[in-house]
This record gives C-alpha cells, structure tokens and sequence, in this order.
C-alpha cells in the first residue's frame, strides 16, 4: 500500500513533469519555502477553478469588487490582525529550526487535537508526546507567539502591511457600496485576490504558502435578514455531509447527510442566511468536481473558533496525501468588523433600522485557491497496468480537446489543423498534437488529465467523420464534422453524455 508520504511524491514528480507547478520557488537560487510558481497547466487550471468560482458567486447575486494588497498600520490595528494573527511556534534548542507547534503535533501524531490548545497547553503537549527537532533530533522550546503579518513602508517613513486576506479591504469600502445598494441590505460582494502571511515555518508545500490567491465573498446584512433569507427556501431540501461539533466531540467522525431545512430545525445552523451560505460554499467546491464522498462540512469546536466567530464551519476535502485537509472556512463574524473599523476611523459604518443606527453583521466564505487546485490534483490521479490518468472534470480540465492527425501527411494536416482552429474559436482549450503515435499521444492527453481528444484519419476525407476519444473509458465514437464542435461543447458542460453521440 502506498503511504502518504509515497503519494505526495507522485502527485509532486507528476506536476513538475507536466507543468502544474514547480518549486519552491525560485529554483535556481534554491527556492524559499511557501513559494510556487504554477506552470501551463497548474495556471490553466487555476483560471478555472478561478472561473466556476467566479460563476458560482455572480449566480448568487453577488458582485465583485479589486482593493489593493497593502493597507498602513492603522487598518490593520483595527482589523486586529496586529494584535491577533498569530501562530503558536516552538524552536529548536539545538539547530534553531522554527516550526508551528500544531501542525508539528498533528503532523507527527495524526491521532492528536492540537486545535485551539493555548501555548501552554501545546509546550505541554510536545512535552508529553517527547516531541523532537524533525531536522536534528533536538530539544523542542517552549511555544511562543509569532505574527504572520509580512510589514512594509510606504513612502519614505509610513508603516504598513500586506494583507493576509481580502476580507479586511472589502469592509474598507462599506460606506461606497452602501451607495452602490442604494442604501438597501442585504448586499453581497467578492474579492479573488492575491494575500500574503508570513508563515514560519511552511512543511506542507501547496497547501500552506507564504503568497496565495485568497477568494473571500462577504454578505453584509441585519438580524431581521438573517432569520428571514430570501434564498433559504430554494435551498432549504438540499442535503450537505455534515460533522456538527456535538458529533466529534465524541469522537465520531461519520458525516451526516442532512437537508439544510433539517439541520436548521437541530440548530446546527443558527440562522436561515448562515445556512444558505454553508450550502452555497458547499455548492462552489462540488462545482470543482471533488468526488461526492471527498467533501464533508465540519463545524469549529468552541476552543477553535476566532474571538469574533458567532460560528464556523469548514469545507474539507479527503486527500491520499494528507488526509481530510480544510480547503474553505464559513464565518458569521457579528458585527465585529464594521465597529471596529467604525472606531478606529471615526466613520459612520451603520445602516438604519426602525429609524435606529445599527451596525451590520458580516456573513463569510474564505478560502485560497491553490488548496483545492492540490486537493483536485490529489483526488484526480488514477493509474493501472497501461497509463497514469488525471480525472478531471471536464469543466475544470486544463486542456478541454486535444486534436491529432492519425499521420504527419499533409491530406490529414489541413483538415486537422481546420478543425484545430475551430476548436479553438469556440472558446475551449484546445491542444493540437502530431508527434509520435497515436496511443503515444492518447497516453500523453491522458496524464494531463485532457478528457477528449479528436482524431483526424483517412476517413475523414471519404466521409467528414472524425473519431471522438473519451479519456476515462476510453471509448470511441465517430461523429460528423459540422456537429463536432457542438458536441465537444456539450460534453465539456455536462449537458450530454459520451453515449449518446452514438
């Protein structure tokens, strides 16, 4: 059986050998940890994860919105990631390696809750376990704070930061897009981003980087919208797998199917709104084409969530690399944010309700993409006794079509290479491939995850049919030149099946 450790080497060696992504980066001057760069295929793939993102969000009525990266002092201070984003790490005595002190516990003791402990809990706990230095061997010290805030100065003299998320920047601009709503809640926006944490100590490669793309929606909105959620009713009969915090607290890990109604009703969600955004979080990351039973909901035990969390939960995704990993968190923050920035900028940040002022509450989904765009690497990896093959749906897939003529001759080069450019003006990504043979080339499409490839042979001359190949199962069928492109289109959306092109 392969181990974890087997296994991330195979989903690493792959992705370098084809393009996904290379690193850490940069390569040449022996790479600094938490940097990647993503290569054709990994950034292929990034915009469309990017993309159903995207198209998730705007179907949800929210509208997108671009901040910048850096903010002075004072945002941050009244953020409370100055005083409050940090990381619990434990340094060696012997070789000064650092290492974040939960993540080494759960790393090395998998069985472990290193979660929410203290920083006196965890120098306990690394004591107990007779933790050591993964490097050297050494002594483990104490834990102690860090912050993960990456500083910098603007201009000549002004302090300031990057920001680790794109949350922060969007409340800044509450006052204008209260405009933008015409003075109405609820109102809903998005921001995909680049965001930036200084991590101390990053041993997981794409799942913890120092520079990531951050995706963050937000839904500003008062009491009275949260119980009563227009969307609620569209969504309310819909089932989630759901590991609510009373479940794991003794110690089961089984995920419930629950309606999101149902798990309204057992006060797993607190709020008709909440519950409609853990379904619409839930509904982004099916959208990616995770099998149904990679993906759970886990509600944050009390001792894991942030100081301003009414409730949280996680979007998780199985992988054979490193087990169930959280790739998304859902936060209903309270009105934390907006009074905060409403006291330390003197501005007025409330709406009015019943002729009184009150400060809204802020709803969140917040994930990076570079997670899921590993866990879908991970998940989509198959082989056997002939090929490697990435599973990808074909939504998501780097390269949608790839087009091979059967033979370098030129009666089946200018046909393939018409069909080619057909192709690719529809819009799909499409690849055209004429070097060695044709189960050669198949095998190559295969490894990069392409789901069809059209082939272009002599009996395309006799009767305009070209052969349609689908990846996993590798069937065949012939179709008409006119309607390839339209079929091709059709698979790739789902909205026919391979069979029936018969």
């Amino acid at each position: 059986m392969t181990s974890e450790d087997d296994f991330t080497e195979t989903i690493y060696s792959l992705s370098k050998k084809r393009g996904f992504f290379w690193g850490p980066s940069p390569e040449i001057y022996g790479g600094s940890a938490g940097f990647y760069d993503l290569g054709p295929l990994g950034k292929l793939l990034k915009n469309r994860l990017e993309a159903t993102i995207r198209s998730a969000f705007v179907k949800a009525d929210f509208w997108e919105v671009e901040c910048p990266t850096v903010s002075p002092r004072i945002v941050w201070e009244a953020s409370g990631h100055i005083e409050g984003f940090i990381d619990p790490i434990t340094e060696c005595t012997k070789c000064g390696q650092t290492y974040r002190a939960d993540n080494l516990i759960e790393e090395f003791m998998p069985e472990e809750k290193a979660a929410g402990l203290t920083i006196d809990e965890l120098t306990k706990k690394i004591q107990e376990l007779e933790l050591v230095c993964p490097s050297c061997k050494g002594e483990l010290g104490p834990v102690q704070e860090y912050n993960l805030m990456l500083k910098t100065e603007l201009g000549l003299d002004q302090e300031a930061y990057m920001r680790p998320e794109t949350a922060t920047s969007t409340y800044l601009l509450f006052k204008r897009l209260l405009t933008f709503f015409r003075q109405k809640l609820p109102g809903s926006v998005f921001q995909i981003g680049k965001a930036y944490r200084n991590e101390i100590s990053p041993r997981q490669g794409m799942l913890r980087l120092r520079e990531f793309t951050q995706v963050e929606g937000q839904i500003f909105l008062v009491e009275s919208d949260a119980k009563e959620w227009p969307g609620f009713e569209l969504v309310k009969d819909e089932e989630l797998p759901l590991l609510p915090s009373d479940v794991q607290e003794q110690d089961i890990d089984d995920v419930m199917w629950t309606s999101v109604g149902d798990a309204l009703k057992k006060e797993y969600f607190h709020t008709q709104a909440y519950a409609w955004c853990v379904h619409l979080a839930y509904l982004i990351f099916s959208g990616m084409g995770f099998p149904k039973d990679s993906i759970r909901l886990r509600q944050h035990l009390d001792n894991e969530k942030a100081h301003y969390a009414i409730d949280a939960w996680d979007v998780e995704i199985h992988t054979r690399s490193f087990g169930w990993i959280e790739c998304c968190g859902v936060h209903d923050r309270g009105d934390y944010d907006l009074k905060r920035h409403q006291e330390y900028s003197g501005e007025n940040l409330s709406v009015k309700v019943n002729k009184k002022p009150v400060v809204p509450n802020v709803l969140e989904i917040a994930f990076g993409v570079e997670r899921p765009l590993y866990a879908l690497l991970d998940n989509a990896y198959a082989e056997d006794e002939e090929r490697v093959w990435l599973r990808f749906a074909p939504e998501v897939a780097p390269i949608q079509v790839a087009v091979f003529p059967l033979m370098g001759k030129d009666e089946l080069m200018e046909p393939a290479l018409e069909i080619y450019e057909e192709i690719n003006e529809s819009g799909l990504i499409v690849y055209f491939d004429k070097g060695g043979s044709i189960g050669r080339r198949y095998r190559r499409q295969d490894e990069v995850g392409t789901p069809f490839c059209v082939t272009i042979d002599y009996d395309t001359l006799e009767d305009t049919t070209v052969t349609i190949r689908e990846r996993d199962s590798m069937e065949q069928i012939r179709v008409k030149r006119e309607n390839l492109v339209k079929s091709l289109r059709n698979l790739v959306r789902g909205t026919v099946e391979f069979e029936s092109l018969q």
